[in-house]
């Protein structure tokens, strides 16, 4: 038996909800509408399946007749929209379903698609910064939007997250590099790389970065200082030697010294300013140390494919300028093998070189060549003229001297010392009076100079 207390609350449910009462509907209706629906909406799918979009946006907007608060159709309808580029539409339909799922991060990643493909690029950063909510991933795309719209700073702290959470990426590495480039960033880059360290001091990779940042800005001291850090750390790292060489040859340890730099010139991941600083360092070590020249040769291999610099040639003018000629010749010599035979400055400072040796024989052959590779530069024809006067081939020192002074131009020493080798040609050949009347022409050009 039903009291009287639970009959009067039934009756003032019915009495507050009679619409509903009044309203419901026979199952057959339901099972009918969801039939109707299921089949617009596969309808839909078959039309868009063979690109009729205008026929699947028709089932749709069936759908949501049917099912107004169906947030997949809304979603369905903004897919066809933006097949069609018809943005305003496709946007308004996915906004529809974000509104009626905000949950679901396919909805919110057709939004972005829209305002990626309309470069509305201040809807994209904001779309996605939702998205990332749910996949943290996304903001590789955060990444790219910041690179597009020259928000640098923002980038550079995101790729900097990424990095630590994810590790590094090829595109990631790239966009850094874009916006070190830039120099206002370098600082930046360098305390998040400086904290890097110190957080994780087994990591070759921020080393080297910091390194590459203080090379570039030409701090090397503190690229260094870096390197030695590195080589604590990481001692089997091969930039770690270039600390460890600097220690080595400090230490006179030639033999250890020797085999770290072997490492660092074969390396392909050291700069090759790095590799001449540590060649430069080897070689003044060689100065002082003769009995590791051999190593000097075989360090020296390291550079024959360098467009920068001409090493060996840079080697020669170290001996030049210390006097050692027969060493200087003999990279002069080894620059003109590897390189151009007939290089103007190599074949002058060769020349200068034989005659501070006293080799007129080569001097003399060299010179009579270069005079035929450049028969308008008067030093080929003085130095031929010189060494044909040492060999005592008085004839042809006088020809070419006669023939090279047609050349030289406003430069009063260089004609003084043609004179002076004239008369030398002619004092050999008897004739003292011309000999005579040379010597006073380069006095009196002498004179002009001072």
């Amino acid at each position: 038996m039903i009291q009287k207390g639970v009959i009067v609350i039934l009756f003032f449910v019915l009495l507050g909800n009679p619409i509903s009462v009044m309203a419901q509907t026979e199952p057959e209706d339901i099972a009918m509408a969801t039939d109707e629906y299921q089949d617009a909406f596969y309808e839909s799918l078959k039309q868009k399946g063979i690109e009729n979009y205008d026929k699947a946006i028709t089932s749709l907007e069936k759908c949501v007749k049917l099912k107004p608060n169906d947030a997949v159709a809304y979603f369905e309808l903004g897919k066809n929209y933006l097949s069609l580029k018809d943005y305003r539409d496709a946007q308004d339909s996915f906004e529809k379903a974000t509104q009626l799922d905000p949950k679901n991060k396919w909805y919110w990643l057709g939004i972005y698609d829209v305002s990626y493909e309309t470069k509305n690029y201040p809807l994209a950063i904001e779309t996605i910064q939702k998205i990332i909510a749910f996949d943290e991933e996304y903001k590789d795309d955060l990444i790219s939007l910041y690179m597009i719209t020259n928000q640098f700073d923002k980038a550079l702290v995101t790729i900097n997250e990424m990095n630590d959470k994810f590790g590094k990426s090829e595109d990631r590495d790239r966009y850094k590099l874009q916006i070190l480039s830039q120099g206002k960033y370098q600082n930046a880059e360098i305390a998040n790389l400086t904290d890097q360290i110190k957080q994780h001091p087994k990591e070759e990779s921020n080393y080297l970065n910091l390194i590459f940042l203080y090379s570039k800005s030409e701090e090397t001291d503190k690229a260094l200082e870096v390197m030695k850090q590195l080589a604590k750390e990481i001692p089997n790292s091969e930039w770690a030697q270039v600390s460890m060489f600097k220690v080595y040859l400090d230490a006179n340890q030639a033999d250890k010294a020797i085999k770290s730099m072997n490492m660092i010139l074969s390396s392909p991941k050291i700069d090759l300013k790095i590799k001449h600083r540590t060649l430069n360092e080897f070689l003044i070590y060689v100065n002082k140390n003769p009995q590791y020249a051999p190593d000097l040769e075989k360090a020296i291999a390291y550079f024959d494919n360098d467009k920068e610099v001409d090493v060996a040639k840079e080697i020669g003018k170290f001996y030049h300028s210390k006097g050692q000629y027969e060493n200087a010749i003999k990279y002069y010599e080894k620059d003109l093998k590897a390189n151009s035979d007939t290089d103007r400055e190599t074949n002058l400072l060769l020349l200068e070189v034989y005659t501070l040796a006293k080799q007129y024989e080569p001097m003399t052959k060299r010179a009579m060549n270069m005079i035929e590779v450049y028969p308008s530069q008067p030093q080929f024809y003085y130095y031929a003229g010189l060494g044909n006067n040492q060999l005592k081939q008085f004839k042809n020192a006088k020809t070419v001297l006669e023939m090279g002074l047609d050349y030289v131009v406003d430069d009063n020493t260089l004609e003084a010392n043609f004179n002076i080798q004239l008369g030398e040609a002619y004092n050999g050949l008897g004739d003292a009076k011309k000999k005579e009347e040379y010597f006073l022409k380069a006095n009196e050009l002498l004179k002009k100079k001072k």
